[in-house]
């Protein structure tokens, strides 16, 4: 496997949008069309690329192909490289889902997270921008700096105007997930400067990744251009988050009355909140006799029966027989809703959606119903879904690996680390997103994967690389990943998470000199970026319990960039209210530079050694990034660099967080 060899591209992002297995795939097809004739002109890509059936064959005519071509780069007489070839593929792939008649199946309202922003789709739907415009009226109408803004007629463009500042964005998702963002950190005058939105920006992209939103293909500039596609994107899914907010047992326990003992606890536990919302559905629909199962929200809903039955179980006081009486679909669907609105339900969707079968309405119309009056009891005995400290802390940390893993843009969509990595195949595209080329896809068995053997291969090749990147795996074989071994399987990735980081770093060869970065070297540079400010606080490993007050990650982050951190809002860090604000702050402010973290304020109150050297590491990689020009001049590049030649030259032991290292290979 170590001779092995994949296929890179220069650009990270392009790069990023395929797995290893597409891009020798899309090579062989572009050689192909580049050998008939010596060289591929751009003029001739629409008919080449027709003829090899190489996307959207069947759904785009070779007219269209031109015009998106050319859209790209009108010199048709240019020649075409690979990487061009690629821009090629994914804005035709994206055109040929948008065209009707496409056969694109979405059954699953998770792919929805992932459909919502990696497919470049131009069109929106305008329904659906009015059901989200009417959520933000009502959740947002109040708040003191959007009102002057507020309430925003669905009829015009004015949503995507107002989010090019980044505000709007920055407070929907504090809505969807609470205390996510430090409001400190927006930047909310009245007239913001191009930094200034950038700035809220990039918080905002950032603060989407880490609760959960697929934002693999967009950027800051999308935002301030006002893309409406990808902006409804990014709104969708934020509002779908927090309309699943409560499907889980935490949040309700009751929905223990939809399983029978505590092995269908743990299967309903693992489930992700859209299944969840269609088996209490189904549990609801039950009581009325009704004889379907919903397995979608969008085909098996269309008839607005099951509607009519739900809303009959729930708000018994409220039904009225016409609406199961009514022989035309659009009409029993206009009586559902009327049902709905006498229970006090919001409706997210119009009869038309409901007839239509629109998913992302249809899931979001259910899940509010499901918000206001899920007709759940608490008879059942929960005990055993009380969580000791431990329990937290792994959920705690399968929530971040979890972000990160969609952070990288997989084929499909993880809700759950200990769930969705059992078959290997998971882990092995994180692996070829991290390490280009170190998977040997001809022995890896793509899902659906029936046999449980062929699991064990994909998850054997995975311990196999690990160790190849000499992770410590102890003991570790490719059946412990199968079985969903808890403990096992966050080893893995923490030492997956922490190889990326060290490596981002080391390929900034200009600082690193090529040479491998230790967690030392982290540490030692960012206590000097302190000390270089003229502070006395120091770092003397990630395990400090002195890092809980957060003063020092804000002197770093001051250090970075003086202009960051506004001290008149940093607490003293004395009691536990205090740090909490202080880490609140770091995190949003870190984000708002660019740091891609998925830590939580507890990660850095309770000093979760791991977390901490992520957060350490993500700054200082945001930094060596900066051109220098626009570094602090309290320390000059060329002394940091030989700052991070001498330490990476000396035989440090790896102290600062060895004993994690020790305790997850022991595991």
């Amino acid at each position: 496997m170590s001779g092995y060899v994949g296929i890179l591209v220069s650009d990270p992002w392009l790069q990023n949008q395929f797995t290893q297995v597409e891009l020798r795939s899309l090579k062989t097809h572009f050689m192909s069309m580049k050998r008939e004739s010596g060289k591929l002109p751009i003029g001739d890509l629409p008919a080449k690329m027709s003829r090899l059936k190489v996307v959207g064959s069947d759904n785009l005519t070779e007219e269209q192909r031109t015009s998106v071509i050319q859209d790209l780069h009108p010199k048709l007489d240019d020649d075409v490289d690979f990487e061009f070839f690629l821009k090629v593929y994914l804005q035709l792939q994206a055109h040929a889902t948008a065209t009707p008649g496409s056969g694109a199946k979405n059954n699953s309202s998770s792919a929805f997270l992932k459909a919502a922003t990696t497919t470049l789709l131009h069109t929106i739907s305008e329904s659906e921008k009015a059901s989200y415009v009417a959520h933000i009226n009502n959740y947002l109408g109040e708040d003191e700096f959007l009102k002057r803004y507020l309430p925003i007629d669905p009829s015009t463009n004015d949503l995507f105007e107002i989010v090019k500042d980044g505000v709007l964005l920055c407070k929907l998702i504090n809505v969807a997930v609470p205390g996510t963002i430090d409001e400190r950190a927006i930047n909310t005058k009245r007239v913001l400067n191009p930094w200034e939105r950038n700035e809220n920006h990039t918080l905002c992209l950032n603060s989407a990744k880490a609760v959960g939103c697929t934002v693999v293909n967009i950027g800051t500039q999308d935002f301030i251009e006002g893309r409406r596609h990808l902006v409804l994107g990014v709104i969708s899914q934020i509002i779908k988050i927090q309309l699943l907010a409560d499907l889980n047992l935490k949040k309700t326990p009751q929905l223990v009355e939809l399983v029978d003992d505590s092995k269908d606890v743990e299967e309903l536990m693992s489930l992700p909140p859209e299944k969840i919302l269609l088996r209490w559905m189904n549990f609801q629909l039950k009581k009325a006799q009704y004889k379907r199962i919903v397995t979608n929200f969008s085909s098996d809903v269309k008839d607005a029966e099951a509607y009519a039955h739900l809303l009959n179980v729930l708000a018994p006081e409220h039904s009225k027989p016409s609406a199961l009486a009514a022989k035309n679909t659009l009409e029993r669907a206009k009586l559902v809703l009327e049902h709905a609105d006498r229970m006090g339900c919001k409706r997210y969707l119009t009869p038309k959606d409901i007839v239509e079968g629109s998913p992302n309405l249809n899931l979001a119309f259910v899940a509010h119903v499901f918000q206001h009056r899920n007709g759940l009891s608490t008879q059942k005995q929960i005990s055993f879904l009380e969580t000791s400290p431990d329990d937290a802390l792994i959920s705690r940390e399968e929530r971040a690996f979890r972000f990160w893993l969609n952070s990288l843009g997989h084929s499909t969509y993880i809700n759950n680390v200990f769930e969705d990595l059992r078959n290997g195949w998971a882990l092995l595209e994180s692996l070829d997103k991290i390490s280009p080329g170190i998977v040997n896809w001809k022995i890896a068995n793509k899902p659906p994967i029936k046999m449980p053997f062929r699991k064990v291969e994909n998850c054997n090749q995975v311990v196999k690389i690990g160790k190849q990147l000499k992770f410590s795996l102890v003991n570790v074989a490719g059946n412990d990943i199968v079985q969903g071994n808890k403990k096992l399987i966050l080893a893995y990735l923490w030492q997956l998470m922490r190889f990326n980081i060290l490596q981002l770093l080391k390929n900034l060869r200009f600082h690193s000199h090529g040479k491998e970065i230790s967690d030392a070297d982290i540490l030692e540079w960012a206590n000097t970026k302190v000390s270089n400010t003229g502070s006395q606080s120091c770092m003397k490993s990630f395990k400090d319990k002195n890092l809980s007050d957060g003063i020092f990650f804000l002197e770093l982050l001051s250090s970075v960039q003086p202009r960051v951190v506004n001290w008149s809002l940093v607490t003293r860090g004395v009691t536990d209210e205090e740090k909490k604000m202080n880490a609140t702050y770091i995190i949003s402010i870190a984000r708002k530079l660019g740091c891609s973290i998925f830590l939580l304020p507890e990660d850095i109150t309770e000093v979760n050694q791991k977390m901490i050297l992520t957060l350490t590491a993500s700054i200082m990689y945001w930094f060596l990034k900066q051109p220098t020009e626009d570094r602090p001049s309290a320390i000059s590049d060329s002394e940091g660099s030989s700052q991070l030649e001498t330490i990476s030259n000396s035989t440090l032991d790896d102290s600062a967080s060895e004993s994690s290292m020790e305790e997850n290979g022991n595991l």
